[in-house]
C-alpha cells in the first residue's frame, strides 16, 4: 500500500502534530484520573466526578482519549483508518458527558473539556476525511 502518491502540504503536518500531542495529553489526563493518590488531591467537586463516574463511562473517556492519540498517530502515517478510529473517539467522547449532567455539580472545566475533545474528534475526522482521500 503506497500512501506517497502526493506530498502533502506542510499544514498536514502542523495539524497532525498538534492533533496527537493534545490527544497525548488527553491520555495522560486519563491516567492521572486513574492514579487514587492524584484522585484524592483533586477539588472536591472534580473528585466527585472522578469518584463516582460509572465504569462504562470511564471506559468511553478511553475510547475518546486513547483512540483520539492513536487516530492522530494513523493520521500522521496518511493511513485512511484514522477517521474510523476518530469516528469511535467521537462516540467515546460524545458518551462520556452523560454522567456529567446526572452529577449534582458539574465543574465547568470537566464539561469544557469533554465538549473540546469531542469537537477536536469531529473536526479530525472531517479533516482526516478531506485530506487522506486526496493522499
Amino acid at each position: 500500500m503506497n500512501h506517497s502518491k502526493q506530498k502533502m502540504h506542510w499544514s498536514f503536518w502542523v495539524i497532525a502534530t498538534i492533533a496527537l500531542v493534545y490527544n497525548l495529553m488527553g491520555c495522560f489526563n486519563f491516567i492521572w484520573q486513574m492514579n487514587p493518590d492524584a484522585v484524592a488531591a483533586m477539588p472536591e467537586a472534580y473528585r466527585s466526578v472522578v469518584e463516582t463516574r460509572p465504569v462504562w463511562a470511564t471506559g468511553v473517556f478511553a475510547l475518546a482519549v486513547f483512540g483520539g492519540a492513536i487516530g492522530s498517530l494513523l493520521l500522521l502515517l496518511r493511513m485512511p483508518m484514522a477517521s474510523y478510529v476518530f469516528m469511535a473517539a467521537t462516540v467515546g467522547g460524545v458518551l462520556s458527558l452523560v454522567p456529567l449532567f446526572a452529577a449534582a455539580v458539574i465543574p465547568s472545566s470537566a464539561l469544557a473539556g469533554a465538549l473540546v475533545q469531542t469537537g477536536v474528534t469531529a473536526f479530525l475526522i472531517a479533516y482526516s476525511l478531506r485530506v487522506l482521500k486526496r493522499s
